[in-house]
């Protein structure tokens, strides 16, 4: 039997028993952010956030905003879906203080995804360095992808999109679009990528034939990297990545275009990789985290997938490494849900994807 099949045949058990709802309470924690993008978490309490139109900013420990941004960014192109993008912290980060950041690059007529870092020093980046630019240079301001992970080894893997008018290059093992990129954190290419040595293919590739990857994690008790991707009408997709595997973008597809017509007639194909689950229709996912955390202990473990086109968070339930259902969280909120992440204290913190956007804390309630 297929992990796929294990999988399906026990979400669909325990799906079938009802989950007691967790209670719980949504905090303001900070707001007056400019559609915010990415969050991540300092050792000393504060917090970062980036904002879609160019600007880092911090939040300190007491929740009020840092009026002035981080100085040192780069120049950034900022257009429709184009912007800054991720914030992480190293894994060292105590020791090293670099951080890496994603944004596009370029103009409106070339530009495509960047990796960079740099270290954060009184408030502001130093020794900011270029890492990693997607090739090639595509034009329009659509599917950068731009979140980041750290696996255990601690190299890093980079979400990347087609550039939407370009799909079909996401089955070209010789560019970056519709990849995901794994690097060494100083931006090299480790020699046990998949691709390395292949003729024509790019060395820096992890998977391919994805469409736009907003959201990675890594479990790393259970070693598994999770995904999640954007479909085009219908078809979002959450799966499971592993190193060198094909994920059909767009050869196969349980979505069709926005005009209405078919992308493919197939939803599976020899020798692509099928979906953990897909969402049809649309529920927009737009980043992936994992709980651990101690506040909340029937989320023990679950991945949460923030949306835009839901306005919600999908909690999807994990039993024994195999998805064990969901549930559709905050939907009282009506807003679009940019980020999602789990804290150092055990609350779920969100982005609100607006003109004046919100960090949101969720504890439990009574």
């Amino acid at each position: 039997m297929s992990r796929l099949i294990r999988a399906l045949l026990v979400g669909a058990l325990l799906a079938s028993v009802p989950a007691l709802a967790q209670a719980y309470r949504i905090e303001t924690f900070s707001e007056g952010l400019e559609h915010p993008w990415s969050l991540a978490f300092l050792p000393d309490g504060r917090i970062l956030v980036t904002e879609r139109v160019g600007r880092l900013r911090i939040v300190e420990a007491d929740g009020s905003l840092d009026p002035d941004p981080v100085a040192g960014l780069p120049e950034i192109f900022v257009a429709a879906q184009a912007g800054l993008m991720e914030v992480a912290l190293d894994p060292d980060y105590v020791s090293n203080r670099w951080l890496y950041l994603s944004y596009a690059h370029g103009t409106t007529q070339a530009n495509n995804t960047r990796l960079a870092r740099a270290r954060l020093v009184d408030d502001e980046l130093r020794d900011f360095e270029v890492l990693f630019t997607a090739q090639p240079l595509k034009a329009g301001a659509s599917h950068y992808g731009g979140r980041i992970a750290f696996l255990a080894d601690k190299t890093l893997v980079l979400t990347l999109g087609d550039g939407f008018d370009w799909r079909e290059e996401a089955q070209n093992p010789g560019n970056h679009l519709g990849k995901i990129v794994r690097l060494n954190r100083d931006g090299s290419v480790p020699a046990d990528n998949p691709l390395v040595g292949q003729t024509g293919a790019a060395a820096e590739i992890y998977s391919l034939g994805h469409r736009n990857v907003q959201g990675i994690v890594f479990d790393a008790e259970a070693g598994r990297l999770y995904s999640h991707e954007h479909g085009p009408r219908g078809g979002d997709e959450l799966n499971l990545i592993e190193a060198g595997n094909n994920y059909g973008w767009p050869l196969a597809t349980f979505g069709i275009d926005y005009t209405g017509a078919r992308v493919s007639p197939y939803t599976e194909l020899p020798g692509l990789t099928q979906p953990l689950l897909h969402w049809t229709p649309s529920v927009a996912p737009a980043s992936l985290t994992q709980y651990r955390g101690a506040l909340f202990p029937d989320w023990q473990g679950d991945l949460f997938a923030a949306t835009l086109a839901e306005r919600s968070v999908r909690r999807v339930r994990l039993h024994e490494g195999m998805l064990a259902g969901e549930e559709i969280l905050f939907e009282e909120l009506g807003e679009r849900i940019r980020d999602v992440r789990a804290g150092p204290d055990g609350a779920l913190y969100l982005l609100t994807d607006n003109a004046d956007g919100r960090l949101l804390r969720v504890v439990p309630g009574d």
